[in-house]
């Protein structure tokens, strides 16, 4: 059940609706009153985002409400919460692997985009947006600051497990623009690394997906992140590349996510 509440407005609603540490009950002796349950099992409601305060969705088991209106969704379950996977449409200049603790002048982790205000709005794995989704996120797979495209943050240990011991195996679709035409010499050179990368790197795949007057546009497609690999290779080759996206990973596509936006990963989805 998608919750009528769009999440950017859940905060400043939230903060409305209930009252000041010092006055009224905690929420959660509120609901042990009207549920009639234990003090851990009112508090796993209102985590789960199943308690409302004057209509509106309060997540903090701590809040205090005084004589506001506090319900609970019929809905309302106990079952352990999923652990979820984060889509996100990385923008050129964030640090895929860097901790949110970590931002500074010279560097911008991708992590500080995952906020409720961000999400997709037409996501449609009717996963219904709660604060501890972005608690204890991994993130998977590195990509290159300056590209941007599908970057994943997982809390799921399986799926965790999956982009790291299956990291060789798992085939990369990156689309590269660079400047000028490639000719058909140019693109054989691109797909016959020197002899003494051969052994080092991933077989390569490099075609023509578009191509107009000022630039063309390639797709590359490799087993691994590689972070450096396109660049070499555009470099080697004398092409001057302009911007570099990831496409896929694995099954996983970027599709119409917007930049900056991000998405669940489906139940169905597989990387």
């Amino acid at each position: 059940m998608i919750h009528p509440q769009h999440p950017a407005n859940r905060a400043k609603s939230a903060k409305a609706a209930t009252q000041p540490a010092s006055a009224g009950e905690r929420l959660s002796k509120r609901v042990m009153q009207l549920r009639a349950c234990s003090r851990r099992e009112a508090e796993q409601y209102i985590a789960g985002g199943w308690v409302q305060v004057n209509g509106q969705v309060v997540e903090e088991p701590m809040a205090r409400v005084l004589d506001q209106r506090v319900s609970i969704d019929p809905q309302a379950s106990l079952m352990a919460h999923s652990e979820v996977t984060l889509l996100l449409h990385k923008p050129p200049g964030f640090e895929t692997m860097a901790a949110p603790g970590q931002a500074g002048k010279y560097v911008k982790p991708a992590q500080q985009l995952l906020l409720p205000a961000s999400h997709w709005a037409d996501d449609a794995s009717g996963i219904r947006v709660l604060k501890c989704h972005f608690a204890k996120l991994a993130a998977c797979v590195p990509l290159e600051p300056a590209a941007s495209g599908l970057v994943v943050f997982t809390q799921d240990w399986r799926v965790l497990r999956k982009l790291t011991e299956d990291a060789t195996v798992i085939e990369h679709e990156l689309l590269a623009e660079v400047r000028g035409q490639v000719s058909a010499a140019l693109l054989h050179r691109l797909n016959t690394p020197p002899a003494s990368a051969r052994d080092a790197g991933p077989a390569v795949k490099v075609s023509i997906n578009s191509t107009g007057e000022a630039s063309t546009r390639l797709r590359f497609a490799f087993k691994g992140a590689q972070p450096g690999l396109i660049v070499d290779r555009c470099n080697g080759a004398g092409l001057q590349i302009d911007s570099i996206k990831r496409l896929r990973i694995g099954r996983v596509t970027l599709a119409h996510l917007p930049e900056g936006q991000w998405r669940y990963l489906h139940p169905q989805e597989r990387f």
